[in-house]
This record gives C-alpha cells, structure tokens and sequence, in this order.
C-alpha cells in the first residue's frame, strides 16, 4: 500500500464532486481581519514527530490532490526539502542517519490522523535520495533541489506543477555555505508512478545568475484564482510569487493555468498594472520570507502570510483586495518565541495552509532549526520538523469580538 499510495491517490480523485463534498470558499464569512485568537496546534504539529524513518525536514507546503483548497473528501501531498531519515530510540539519535535534500509525504483525507499519513523518498533504506535532482548529464552531489509551492492544475490534464530551487553549496565556511544557481518548474503527469521518473523539468528563464545582480526565486507561493480551482470571484489566472533580493521583496507573476510552462506569455506586476518585461517588476511587500502564503481569506480578502525578515519570530499578516495587494500594514499573529525558548534554535519560513484551514480559519507552519545543526539534532532529533498554529478570526457578524494584542 506505502509503495502505491501516491500513484492511487494521483489517479483516484477526480475533478467534479457533490456540492456536500466540498467548503464553498469562505462560506461567505466577512471576517475582521484584525480580530482573532491565535493558538498552537499540537495535534498537527504532534503529527510530524517521528521515531523512523523520516525524522525531520524543512520546507513544508500542502498540496490538495484534487486541485481545490475546498474539497472536503481530499487527501493532501507534503512537500520537504531537506530532510532527515534514521532511528530515535527513547530521545538519542542512533547512529547512520542520513540527509536527503527532498522528500515528500500523503496525508489521506484532511485530518492530522498519523494511521493515514505515507513518507516517501526515493531509494531504498541505507541508499535513500532525493526525489527530485536536477536534470544533468553528469550528477553533482553539491547541486541539488529545494522545493518551492505547487499545485495540482486542473487545466491541464490534473499534472501536478512544483517549483524548485537549483541550490549549489559554496564551500566557503559561511553561516549559510550556499547559493541559488537556478529556478525551475517540475511538471508530473498525473497518475505518474513513484518515484516520477516521467517527470519533467523546465528552467525559468527570468534570472541571469553570472551577473550577481538580484535574482527572483519564484516559487515562494502559488495562488490558482481560476474558476476551476473553485475560488470566489475567479480572474483564470494563477499567482507565481517569488522573493527579490536580500531584503525579501515580494514581487507577482501571473499566467493563466494551462499555459503555465509558457514563460513568454508570463506577466509580471509593475506597480500599476501587467507587463511582460520582469525588469519593471514592482515590490508588493518587504522583509518577508522565502517561503510564504497568499490565499483568500475573505470575500475581497486576500491574506499574506510570512515570518518576518525570513529568520524573526513574527509571524506576520497583511491583507489586500486583490492578489497582488495593495497589501495593508503589518499584522502580528503569532510570536513563535512563545514556543521555542532554546536560543540555539530559530524559526523561519511560516506559511497558511488554506486547503487544511477551515471557513474563517488559517491553519499556520512554521520551520525550526538551528545553525548548530548535527551537533543540536543528537540532543534533540526531533527538532527539525514543522509546528503548527491555529488562527480563528471573528465574523463581523460576532456582537461582542475581542480584539487581539
């Protein structure tokens, strides 16, 4: 069942279902923004942690299979970048544990049930890899793929699109002995097999990475605002959002589904409107993370979520009418510093996962690491994985909320 699970899942769901199977997006619910309650999520964030087997990773983004945040009768496809695998007895590390750059996971149904939860690397136990290298007539073990958002793309052919990250280690002793020397999308028809050998991959042709000038990682997070993804006040395009630059600018493209790989006919926010040339690509936020979120939170709300400056323990909000903002201040939800109080550990990356939110909802993640990595997983081995957050907010129909500090 473990060795089939993706391909059965891939091929079993189909587009169509009873209008009783799925959350009409929002319900409608004209929420306040600024009034909520914020909580961690132990019975998600309890999902991730692991004796065997896959024991940690970064880089968590959800996937409904079904190419809808709404369908209720869904199961959903994590995505990890570098990830652990080995074997935690009591709380010590055993010895042979190993480091993949990426991984994947199939949580069937929508519930944080570990009986329905499948990981999956490529390769066998002793000799696991990455599931997806980039392509290369010579493999090189110091370049490889992180993983960026996808979606499944019911406007073509239910393929599920991911994006990635050629990342090259440096050698050079830094904090961070890395750098992006690459941008692709990884397109995988649907019912493929594991582990996607069918799969195909194309560079982004919008970074010049020779010139050492500011690149885009785009990727950051996807927004599918088609009528086939099922959104409220569809426009047929899908979001691409990527970050520019050191000081994380968010910038937009925008194409419409089926012609996702066509990067000619990619369009890029300036500011005022779309254009084609990426060079006027304008600034919709600053200090946000790698990774992050945009989804509807609302009738004429869409919500942008991220932690503040990428490494900060804000996790941060701002919401606009359109999926390219204008984006409004800065909201605090969550300070992750209420959870983890180690100061040799960080949290980074935090992004809303719609499709595991409920109506007036955001279910949040956030990443945890440190840069004293081997030598704090042996103390700790279950720290490298993903934490939860809850947040609800008020209706404006609720006569008495309470606003949050």
């Amino acid at each position: 069942m473990k060795y089939y699970a993706l391909l059965f899942l891939f091929a079993s769901f189909s587009c169509g279902t009873r209008s009783s199977d799925r959350n009409e997006p929002t319900s409608g619910l004209d929420v306040d923004e600024h009034e909520f309650t914020a909580a961690p999520a132990p019975e998600w964030s309890d999902l991730f942690v692991r004796k065997s087997g896959w024991f940690g990773g970064d880089g968590i983004f959800a996937i409904p299979f079904s190419g809808s945040d709404y369908e209720q009768q869904d199961s959903v496809l994590f995505l990890f970048s570098d990830t652990m695998i080995g074997q935690i007895e009591g709380n010590k590390l055993k010895p042979g544990f190993s480091l993949v750059n990426n991984s994947v996971a199939v949580l069937k149904g929508k519930k944080p049930d570990s009986t329905g939860l499948t990981f999956r690397m490529a390769g066998e136990a002793g000799h696991y890899r990455a599931i997806f290298r980039p392509n290369a007539h010579k493999p090189d073990k110091d370049t490889y793929f992180w993983l960026g958002d996808g979606f499944v793309n019911r406007d073509a052919g239910k393929d599920l699109f991911i994006f990635s990250y050629q990342i090259t280690n440096t050698h050079d002793n830094s904090a961070l002995p890395f750098k992006e020397t690459g941008n692709s999308l990884i397109r995988i028809p649907a019912g493929s097999h594991f582990p996607y050998t069918d799969q195909q991959q194309f560079d982004l042709p919008f970074n010049d990475y020779k010139s050492g000038g500011e690149t885009i990682s785009f990727g950051s997070a996807v927004f599918n605002n088609s009528s086939s993804a099922e959104q409220a006040g569809p426009d047929g395009f899908v979001y691409v959002y990527g970050t520019k630059g050191a000081d994380k600018k968010l910038v937009s493209a925008r194409v419409t589904p089926a012609r996702v790989t066509a990067f000619n006919e990619w369009e890029f926010w300036n500011g005022t409107g779309w254009t084609k040339d990426v060079k006027s690509v304008a600034t919709l936020a600053d200090s946000v993370s790698n990774e992050l979120s945009v989804s509807l939170l609302a009738p004429g709300k869409y919500a942008l979520v991220y932690q503040l400056g990428g490494l900060f323990s804000d996790i941060c909000m701002q919401v606009g009418p359109t999926p390219v903002g204008p984006f409004g201040p800065r909201i605090v939800l969550y300070k992750t510093s209420a959870d983890i109080k180690d100061p040799d550990l960080f949290t980074y990356n935090a992004k809303a996962h719609p499709a595991l939110s409920a109506p007036g909802e955001l279910l949040i993640s956030y990443n945890v690491n440190t840069f004293k990595f081997f030598e704090i997983l042996e103390k700790q081995p279950n720290m490298y994985r993903p934490r939860f957050v809850r947040v609800k907010f008020k209706s404006r129909s609720d006569s008495q909320p309470g606003r949050a500090e």
